[in-house]
C-alpha cells in the first residue's frame, strides 16, 4: 500500500467515521469524519467532471476555510496537485504563481475578490470558483459544483512518489519558487509532528495560523486528521475570538507565532476558561525567556518550537517543553531522521556537506532528512544549488552546541521575518528603486515587540524633496508589494555603506537603526 495524503484520511474515517472533523466557525458548520468525506469526494469528482487529471494543479486562495482543507485532500485523492496561495499577495504577485503553476482550477472567496478579479482575464485556460454567494460573472459556484456530483469515492491509483503540493516561497530575488513535495514527504512530516506534539485522536486543534503555510498546514493540521483529532478553523485571527473558541471548543492545541501568542496575553484572560489547553506550538519566529514564562504562568500550557523551512516540509528541529527554558534562543534537537550539519561557508559555491566547522562555531545550516523536497518547479538551477550533494542548503547561519541543539543567528539572504510572514529585502527594495525621487535604497529588519520584525527603508535621495510619506504611499499603491511588506520606517541617508566589491553592508545599517532607536544616555 502506497503512503498517500489520501490515504491516511482515508483511513482515518474508516476509524473514526462519526466523529467530529471540522468545525468552520465562519459559516457555523460542522462535520463529522464520514460527513467531511463525503464533501471531500463530492469536491473530487466535481474536480474530475471539470477536467482535472492526474498532475494538473489546483490553486486555493483563501483565508481559513473548510473548502481549503476539503480542496487539500480532494486533490490528493485524484492525485492532483494541491497549491495553497498566501492571501496577502497583490494581484500581480498572484499573477505570477498562476502563470508559473498554470493551475486548472482557482477557488477563491469574495474577502479576496478583487484581487482575483483585477487578473482573471489573462487566464483563459483557467476555471474560477466561488466559495460565497454573489459570485461574479466570470466565476463558477463552488456549492454548485459539489451538488451536482456523487459522493462517491474516487478509484484513481496514487503512489506516494506522486507530487502531492506546489507550496510557493520566495526567493532572494523576490521570484516566487513552487516547492515540490511528494506524498510521502508530508506523511513523514505528519508522522514526526505527531511524535513531537504527542497527538491523540481526543485531541482538538484550533486553526488560526495561516492554513496556505506549511508551519499550520503540515505541523498541524494534517497531522491532527492523521491521528483522527478535530480541526476548528477561524477564518482569521482575532485575540478574543480564540479565547472564546478555547472554553467553547475545549481547545487543546494551538500553533501560532510569538506575535499571535504575544497578542493573546494582552487579552483578559481572567474571563474565560482555559483549563482544556495543553500544548502550545510555536514557529516561524523565536520566542523571548520572557514570553515563555509569562505564557507558563498566564496560561499554564506546555510549549514546543519547531524551526524549519517550506523546502523541508517545514520541520527539521524542535524544541521541547523541558528545554523552553534552560535552552532559550535555540532552535532545538533535530527532528525525527534528520540530519543537521553547520557547514563552512564559501564564497565560490554552495557550503561543501563534508567542510564542517568545529563544534560551538557558525556556518551554514544544511540538513538532510525524509521531507526534503524534490525540488523547485521550473527552476533546475536553483534546485541543483540549493540541494548540493545531496544536503538542503538552508541559508541560515547557525552553530550546533556540544548537546547538538541548534541556535540559529542569522540569515544569508537577510531575510526579514515580521509576524511569522518571511520579507526579502530585494522585493521591497526593487519597488522603491522605482521611484523617480530614490537613488538608492537598502532595506533591514528593524526589531519590534509585537510583530517580532518591521521593515525599515534606508533611501538615499534623488529628489532632495522627497518625504516618508510619498514613499509610504508609493508602496502603498504598487501592485507588486503586498501590505505586509512595506516599509514602516524610511532613514534618509547621503550614502549606502558598501564593501570593496561594491555589495551594502547591512550589518552596519543594522548597527545604525540601532544607535537611532537608542535613547542618547548623555541626556
Amino acid at each position: 500500500m502506497s503512503t498517500t495524503i489520501g490515504k491516511i484520511f482515508d483511513l482515518t474515517v474508516k476509524k473514526f467515521p462519526n466523529k467530529p472533523a471540522i468545525y468552520d466557525v465562519r459559516k457555523n458548520i460542522r462535520y463529522t469524519y464520514q460527513e467531511w468525506c463525503e464533501r471531500v469526494n463530492r469536491l473530487a469528482n466535481a474536480l474530475l467532471k471539470e477536467g482535472v487529471k492526474k498532475g494538473d494543479r489546483v490553486s486555493t486562495f483563501m483565508f481559513n476555510t473548510e473548502e481549503l482543507g476539503t480542496a487539500l485532500f480532494a486533490c490528493a485523492k485524484i492525485g492532483a496537485v494541491f497549491n495553497p496561495i498566501n492571501f496577502r499577495l497583490t494581484s500581480e504577485e498572484v499573477a505570477f504563481i498562476f502563470s508559473d503553476a498554470a493551475p486548472k482550477v482557482v477557488i477563491f472567496e469574495k474577502a479576496l475578490e478583487p484581487v482575483i478579479t483585477a487578473i482573471e482575464g489573462r487566464f483563459n485556460q483557467t476555471s474560477f470558483w466561488f466559495i460565497d454567494a454573489d459570485k461574479p460573472d466570470y466565476a463558477s459556484s463552488f456549492q454548485e459544483k459539489v451538488t451536482e456530483v456523487s459522493p462517491q469515492d474516487i478509484n484513481i491509483e496514487v503512489v506516494e512518489t506522486d507530487i502531492y503540493a506546489f507550496i510557493y516561497t520566495s526567493g532572494t530575488t523576490g521570484r516566487p519558487k513552487g516547492v515540490m513535495h511528494t506524498h510521502r514527504n508530508m506523511v513523514d512530516q505528519s508522522v514526526l509532528c505527531i511524535a513531537a506534539e504527542k497527538l491523540e485522536a481526543n485531541d482538538v486543534g484550533l486553526v488560526t495560523a495561516p492554513m496556505f503555510h506549511c508551519a499550520e498546514l503540515h505541523c498541524a493540521f494534517i497531522p491532527r486528521v492523521h491521528v483522527g483529532a478535530s480541526n476548528v478553523i477561524l477564518h482569521q485571527f482575532n485575540s478574543k475570538t480564540i479565547l472564546q473558541l478555547f472554553e467553547q471548543e475545549k481547545i487543546t492545541k494551538l500553533f501560532a507565532a510569538p506575535t499571535m501568542w504575544n497578542m493573546l496575553l494582552q487579552e483578559d484572560l481572567s474571563q474565560y476558561d482555559l483549563s482544556s489547553l495543553k500544548l502550545g506550538l510555536y514557529g516561524a519566529a523565536p520566542m523571548a525567556p520572557s514570553l515563555v514564562h509569562a505564557l507558563h504562568d498566564r496560561l499554564g500550557i506546555s510549549l514546543i518550537q519547531a524551526y524549519g523551512m517550506t523546502e523541508m516540509g517545514p520541520a527539521i528541529t524542535f524544541l521541547s517543553e523541558k528545554d523552553q527554558l534552560r535552552k532559550a534562543g535555540s532552535a532545538g534537537q533535530a527532528a525525527l531522521s534528520h540530519d543537521i550539519r553547520i557547514a563552512r561557508t564559501r564564497e565560490d559555491g554552495p557550503s561543501d556537506p563534508d567542510d564542517l566547522v568545529p563544534t560551538g562555531e557558525t556556518g551554514e545550516i544544511i540538513v538532510q532528512g525524509p521531507c526534503m523536497m524534490i525540488g523547485y518547479y521550473n527552476r533546475e538551477d536553483a534546485t541543483e544549488k540549493v540541494m548540493y550533494k545531496g544536503w538542503y542548503h538552508s541559508g541560515d547561519i547557525g552553530y550546533l552546541d556540544a548537546e547538538g541543539y541548534l541556535y540559529v543567528n542569522d540569515r544569508v539572504d537577510d531575510m526579514i521575518i515580521s509576524g511569522g510572514e518571511n520579507i526579502y529585502p530585494r522585493e521591497v527594495e526593487d519597488i522603491l528603486h522605482g521611484h523617480k525621487g530614490v537613488l538608492d535604497v537598502a532595506v533591514v529588519g528593524q526589531p519590534d515587540d509585537r510583530w517580532g520584525e518591521t521593515v525599515t527603508a534606508f533611501v538615499v535621495k534623488k529628489n532632495p524633496a522627497i518625504t516618508a510619506e510619498e514613499l509610504d504611499e508609493y508602496c502603498k499603491n504598487s501592485d507588486m508589494l503586498a501590505n505586509y511588506k512595506r516599509p514602516r520606517q524610511y532613514v534618509f541617508c547621503e550614502l549606502l555603506p558598501r564593501n570593496a566589491s561594491g555589495k551594502i553592508q547591512k550589518f552596519v545599517l543594522r548597527k545604525q537603526l540601532e544607535e537611532l532607536l537608542t535613547p542618547d544616555s548623555s541626556n
